[in-house]
């Protein structure tokens, strides 16, 4: 239920506008980001013309609230047979020892058509708080690839293509191709002006793991700082699965403002730890340069 949870401004306006009945609106909408067809355009209408809301005083509405999702969810995967997939993060994802190995992390059990359904359920959610035309990217291996890109759709984004991360280095199997590489699907909340301000980015990115990792599967810092390029200067980047907090911290360091959510508690700290220290030290050696 979520009692909790955070709305957006087209939330809020659609919950005011059917507990009014559903009114025909009687005015048009002037804002420049609400579209005719939108979901909540009735709504934005209506609580405008009886003043129940404004816009932001720059001719927009605000209906929602992200520019881009950019984000490592849980795979899943580590297995073809489900009891493979039962074992814990550590056991199937990182070669160390038990007195050294790091938190595990939740919702990483379920079996492919259970974790495809999750998939598609927050996908769906999470599009509704985008900006039309936000980017997403979604990093995934081999395994789950196809139901990825099943969710994806299903919840209502285009899928626009696969990038490639290549780790550089893997277990050698005899006959066999290495596994060094994970993916990194994307797409967009609808259309995607190619007028934006991004510019060309590679579809590979080739970097090793981090050596002095705080999570089991934590992405290299310059690979995200890559990654984010794809939404606009300056957005406002979701990421659901915040884990070490690398993707708010590329961010933060990148000129861009970020929103991370993480639900295993030992990540929760481990990742704000890092991202506050780090942001604190930026700043105190900003303050030591002469001036």
């Amino acid at each position: 239920f979520e009692p909790q949870g955070t709305l957006t401004r087209a939330e809020f306006a659609t919950m005011l506008y059917r507990i009014a009945g559903t009114p025909a609106a009687e005015a048009e909408s002037t804002y420049s980001d609400v579209k005719t067809g939108d979901w909540y355009a009735d709504a934005v209408k209506y609580v405008s013309d009886k003043g129940l809301m404004s816009g932001t005083g720059t001719g927009t509405f605000a209906p929602n609230t992200f520019d881009a999702v950019i984000t490592d969810p849980p795979y899943a995967s580590g297995g073809t047979k489900q009891n493979e997939r039962n074992r814990t993060t550590n056991q199937k994802y990182s070669s160390m020892k038990a007195e050294n190995a790091l938190p595990d992390f939740d919702g990483d059990n379920k079996d492919q058509r259970s974790w495809t359904h999750w998939m598609a359920e927050w996908l769906y959610d999470v599009r509704k708080a985008c900006k039309r035309g936000a980017p997403i990217c979604l990093f995934i291996d081999w395994r789950q690839y196809p139901s990825i890109t099943d969710a994806l759709q299903w919840a209502g984004w285009i899928w626009r293509g696969t990038a490639v991360w290549d780790k550089g280095n893997s277990r050698p199997q005899k006959g066999r191709f290495r596994q060094q590489a994970e993916y990194i699907v994307w797409g967009s909340n609808g259309p995607m002006p190619i007028n934006r301000p991004v510019s060309c980015l590679p579809g590979v990115f080739r970097y090793g793991n981090p050596q002095n990792r705080i999570h089991v599967t934590e992405k290299p810092l310059q690979l995200m700082k890559d990654v984010i390029q794809i939404c606009e200067p300056g957005g406002l980047i979701l990421d659901p699965f915040a884990g070490a907090g690398t993707t708010i911290l590329a961010a933060t360091e990148s000129g861009y403002q970020a929103v991370g959510i993480e639900v295993t508690d030992a990540y929760y700290k481990l990742g704000s730890d890092r991202v506050r220290i780090a942001l604190e030290a930026g700043e105190e050696a900003e303050n030591k340069e002469p001036q």
